[in-house]
């Protein structure tokens, strides 16, 4: 029996696959069966593999092939079965040496003529191998993906004739080479090209600096969205391992490309028609969704109202957990989903409440409706609620002042994200307990006052303490270690409550 190895991924944790191929005699042709709990793509490669081994001038033997995934109570998914089985046959058959190929972990799709196509989860695939002592082979356009992964024992043949002339000698497979991380459409855009709005500009600053959560209300073509599509211009470098966990989620979802790893903060625009799998994950084989593809970056929805509610609750748990675990009949996956919330919408359906010459006959009642589309608690898990006015015309042609640069705010930025890494080994938006106490405490004065105007805006517990992790952030951009006044001040204004103009209230 040969026996070589492969793997799967639920969630983020791998799963060893033993990939058992034996022949059997007694029969007068060939039959090819593959069991072990294995879903239809994972069957139909027995077609693909027969098509290749006869562009191979090969054959199977006028045995009982019998191939079986182990352990058998887990079920097996996706097209990188294809590469280990036919390797395993191969083998087998005498044409490849099983006790070289099971040093590796295998995986990779076969065209009917020979290639080998790219499949998902190459990266952790080469994590997890990497740290077993084990080397990885894998499509020749993913060999640069597994290289990411700091691993050095890699084959990343093109065609199965490759990977034959590799093991009999006649040909060498170089170790693939490094390509530069990918960067996102965002890096191109400029917090400088916003005219006016600078209490929006603010409010973004702070947001990210200590990772809030934040939601501007305003008219259509206000800046929402160029507002929002700049916000990871102005946010820190994601670290190391930020890059490598972020990477690791993109490989599993297929999206990582070939042009390396995410070396710049993801930013996932979702549309209001998106459904509960498409936002949280999920499908036969529980694949991540956008909250998990935003992890270390932005989450961005504009018109929320337009969102399904159920969609929106969804949102929740991982906001503060910052994890989303994904319970399916047969399996459950957790994935993380440490993102950045940033909302957008219209005040009203119409998009014109508070402006007399626009507005419609039907308001307020109309944006009372429309806003109670959102629930409570999820508003209430949003740190910074921001009106966004419309700019006036001479803002936009007129505007002699130099207006910042990402760059500028940016500097700001990553010196009050230093302070918190130094202080708390983490950003202030996920402090909680006791953390607050140490890390966010008030003087008798100020918490008196904070006090008085929680009891008089009617906040809730976690109200209290998000206003207490935004002021450390507003102090924070100071460059003070202390809260102050003008910093709780300046975090209760940015309360849902009593926002005059557009009205949102809990």
């Amino acid at each position: 029996m040969i026996s070589l190895k492969s793997i799967i991924f639920n969630g983020m944790d791998a799963t060893p696959i033993d990939v058992q191929v034996q022949l059997s005699s007694g029969l007068s042709k060939p039959e090819f069966n593959i069991i072990g709990l294995a879903d239809r793509a994972v069957k139909e490669s027995a077609e693909r593999i027969r098509n290749v081994l006869s562009s191979l001038n090969l054959s199977l033997p006028p045995k009982r092939l019998t191939v079986n995934l182990s352990p058998a109570d887990v079920e097996k998914s996706g097209s990188h079965f294809d590469l280990p089985i036919l390797c395993g046959i191969l083998c087998a058959i005498g044409v490849l040496p099983e006790t070289e190929l099971e040093k590796y972990v295998i995986l990779g799709e076969v065209g009917l003529n020979g290639t080998i196509v790219k499949t998902d989860a190459v990266l952790p695939a080469s994590v997890w191998a990497n740290a077993h002592n084990l080397g990885i082979i894998c499509a020749g356009d993913q060999g640069a993906e597994a290289r990411w992964a700091g691993h050095t024992n890699i084959l990343a043949p093109f065609h199965v004739l490759q990977l034959i002339n590799h093991f009999k000698g006649t040909q060498i497979l170089p170790l693939p080479d490094l390509t530069a991380p990918q960067t996102n459409s965002q890096s191109k855009l400029d917090m400088a090209e916003v005219h006016g709005q600078a209490a929006a500009k603010r409010a973004l600053e702070i947001a990210a600096a200590g990772g809030h959560a934040m939601l501007m209300v305003g008219p259509p073509g206000s800046g929402k969205t160029m507002l929002a599509s700049r916000l990871p211009t102005i946010m820190p470098d994601m670290t190391a391992s930020e890059i490598l966990e972020t990477s690791t989620i993109y490989s599993i979802a297929g999206e990582l490309g070939t042009r390396g790893l995410m070396s710049t903060r993801p930013f996932r625009s979702v549309h209001h028609t998106s459904s509960p799998v498409a936002l949280a994950g999920g499908g036969s084989d529980a694949r991540p969704g956008e909250i998990s593809l935003a992890h270390n970056g932005v989450l961005f929805l504009d018109e929320l109202p337009e969102f399904n509610r159920a969609t929106l609750e969804i949102l929740r748990q991982p906001m503060e957990s910052g994890r989303i675990l994904i319970s399916r009949a047969r399996r459950n996956a957790t994935y993380p989903a440490r993102f950045q919330l940033i909302a957008a919408m219209n005040p009203c359906p119409c998009g014109h409440l508070g402006n007399a010459a626009m507005s419609c006959s039907r308001a307020p009642r109309c944006a009372e409706a429309y806003q109670n589309k959102i629930s409570g608690p999820l508003l209430d898990r949003i740190d910074l609620h921001v009106d966004v006015d419309a700019v006036n015309p001479w803002e936009m042609t007129c505007d002699d002042e130099p207006r910042e640069t990402s760059a500028e705010i940016r500097a700001r930025v990553v010196a009050a994200r230093d302070r918190q890494i130094t202080r708390q080994g983490k950003v202030n938006a996920t402090l909680d307990g006791a953390e607050l106490e140490q890390f966010a405490a008030l003087s008798d004065e100020l918490t008196t006052f904070l006090n008085t105007a929680a009891e008089k805006m009617g906040m809730s517990a976690r109200g209290y303490n998000r206003i207490k992790r935004l002021a450390r952030t507003i102090a924070d951009l100071r460059g003070s270690e202390n809260i102050e006044m003008p910093d709780l001040a300046e975090a209760l204004s940015y309360r849902p409550i009593n926002r005059g103009k557009y009205g949102v209230k809990l």
